[in-house]
């Protein structure tokens, strides 16, 4: 009877060497669940929490490698950002008009969120302009 081992028993990898995977694939600019995915198709991990008992972004939290803005709000605002490029080139498009509409909306209602959680500063606001600065970078 041959004896069932989980991939984590059979690396043998300790809690350390994840974080530490973490926080170097965090420096080079991937988000948490990039880094999910990379540390489960390359180094054979599947789940980081069952190894260490953490998540990624508590992790990286820990270790101060969080980026400022949350992964969801950058995620919706890199999509409105998108979105206004198309509409400048597609006038008529009135469907993804009332896209934009409800990704903003979306945006607007995390940063009231995120602010009263202190996450963001009590004078945060969504302005579509300043939105495309931080998404280029």
């Amino acid at each position: 009877m041959k004896k069932v081992r989980s991939r984590i028993s059979e690396k043998q990898v300790k809690k350390e060497k994840i974080e530490e995977l973490i926080v170097m694939l965090a420096k080079k600019g991937l988000s948490s669940a990039e880094i999910g995915l990379v540390l489960r198709d390359t180094y054979g991990i599947p789940s980081v929490r069952e190894a260490t008992g953490k998540k990624i972004a508590q992790i990286m939290k820990e270790k101060g490698v969080y980026p400022e803005i949350p992964e969801d709000l950058m995620n919706l605002m890199k999509r409105a950002v998108r979105l206004r490029a198309h509409l400048e080139r597609n006038k008529k498009d009135k469907q993804s008009k009332r896209g934009l509409e409800i990704i903003e909306s979306k945006i607007r209602s995390l940063g009231k969120y995120y602010s009263r959680k202190g996450v963001l500063p009590k004078d945060w606001s969504y302005d579509p302009e300043k939105a495309k600065l931080l998404v280029q970078r």
